[in-house]
């Protein structure tokens, strides 16, 4: 018997272990899916029974602003600093995908139905899908060390 519970713990340790390994929750680096430059972090956090995010870290050039404003958006993120800026909002799992929530852009003000899901191949990569009726754009970010 005390064999068959060692192999049960194992078996479980694995598991859960398996199961942590795929969270989206955490520092993510995003990626700009066409320059391949980092562009900010983003901690992803749950709130309430749903997935959020915000910008925590911008990664700027040399005589850009650092601390910049959304000036692109609208309504209530109008003006807000983007270092703070919750831009994931109210994602709820689905299997192994969190979805209908939405992602804004900083960059042009939209606001986009937004899917999440863990690279299942690479765990420390997380697509990013923001998406309009048939029409997405999907990037890859990268899981920060701490």
């Amino acid at each position: 018997m005390p064999k068959a519970k060692f192999y049960l713990s194992l078996i479980t340790l694995c598991l859960v272990t398996t199961l942590n390994a795929q969270s989206v929750l955490g520092k993510w680096k995003s990626i700009d899916d066409e320059t391949g430059k980092a562009k900010s972090i983003v901690e992803i956090y749950e709130r309430n029974g749903k997935v959020h995010g915000k910008i925590i870290q911008l990664f700027r050039e040399k005589g850009e602003e650092q601390d910049p404003t959304c000036v692109e958006c609208k309504g209530k993120y109008a003006n807000k600093k983007i270092i703070g800026l919750e831009i994931i909002q109210n994602l709820t799992k689905d299997d192994d995908t969190y979805e209908d929530g939405t992602i804004l852009d900083p960059e042009n003000g939209n606001t986009y139905d937004c899917k999440l899901w863990v690279d299942a191949d690479t765990p420390d990569k997380l697509n990013v899908r923001g998406y309009v009726a048939l029409f997405y754009r999907t990037q890859t970010w990268i899981k920060v060390k701490d």
